[in-house]
């Protein structure tokens, strides 16, 4: 019995945040789920034709769209390399953080939050005007004359990545930054001493040490990857020439809003949904079979 206390009292500490996250997610999710199993476009929003139930009928054409795999496999790759390079840039930062002296680490610190805290559709402004091809100054600087960045499908997207991960390392950094504080400075001399490299304390040190805080960057990272849209809209006018940038938010954007399919764009929401539970609970799985502490 007093076993059970004391499991169930996390759960009472967290249960006020879980009940407005219910209220909050648990409705939104629910319509989701419900209009993607009925035929539901402009002509039932407007009321000229009654709403039809389709069942897994639009989950059916889907799947039997050629384009919807492109699409999610480009999805995958991009949110993967974000992902990467992210997590990279933020830990190599986080360890900056900790060689060097005070005014410098404030410095960095209010840059990375000062990206942090832009909103989306303004960074990515920016970015179009620093590569623009006629008034863009990295062109100049690179001397690459007039070039497109968007025009290339892979340009576009290298382009699209540098800013998801401008936006996106300050959390990792701080968040890593603040886990190797917290580990003793004992541990680290005594790896020093024993002759260990910088590289060799990440990996041997460091890594093991902050594997929750990796895991919790790692998933939020995932999560906002892979449901990337602000960015790529923005900076690829909605998907690129003939829709060669396109990813699953702004594919299911185009089905629901642009060709008012908004039953078919539901559904892409709930497969996106579904392989974000998917991937988090696998991770989360692998992780407690190595023993992992979360």
């Amino acid at each position: 019995m007093r076993g059970l206390r004391q499991r169930s009292v996390p759960w009472l500490y967290l249960a006020p945040a879980l009940v407005v996250l219910a209220a909050l997610l648990a409705y939104p999710i629910w319509q989701l789920g419900l209009i993607s199993l009925f035929k539901y476009t402009q002509a039932q929003v407007s009321g000229g034709e009654p709403t039809s139930f389709r069942g897994l009928g639009n989950y059916a054409d889907l799947f039997s769209d050629g384009q919807f795999w492109q699409v999610l496999l480009v999805t995958v790759v991009f949110a993967a390399a974000c992902v990467v390079s992210t997590l990279a840039v933020g830990c190599a930062l986080a360890v900056l953080l900790t060689r060097v002296r005070a005014l410098p680490r404030l410095a960095l610190m209010l840059a990375a939050l000062g990206a942090w805290a832009t909103p989306a559709v303004t960074g990515s402004t920016v970015w179009l005007f620093l590569f623009d091809p006629d008034f863009g100054p990295v062109n100049r600087v690179l001397g690459l004359g007039d070039h497109a960045w968007t025009y290339g499908r892979y340009s576009a997207f290298l382009l699209v990545l540098l800013e998801v991960v401008w936006c996106s390392f300050p959390f990792v950094m701080v968040t890593v930054y603040a886990g190797i504080r917290a580990v003793p400075a004992e541990v680290l001399e005594a790896a020093a001493l024993d002759g260990a490299s910088q590289c060799r304390i990440w990996r041997s040190v460091l890594a093991p040490m902050l594997r929750p805080v990796l895991t919790v960057v790692t998933i939020q990272s995932v999560i906002w990857d892979f449901k990337v849209f602000t960015q790529i809209y923005v900076m690829t006018n909605g998907g690129g020439i003939a829709g060669q940038n396109l990813v699953l938010n702004v594919y299911a954007y185009q089905k629901a809003f642009a060709s008012s399919q908004y039953g078919l764009g539901s559904a892409i929401g709930v497969v996106m949904l579904l392989i974000l539970l998917i991937v988090t609970l696998l991770y989360l799985r692998i992780l407690r079979r190595r023993g992992e502490e979360l």
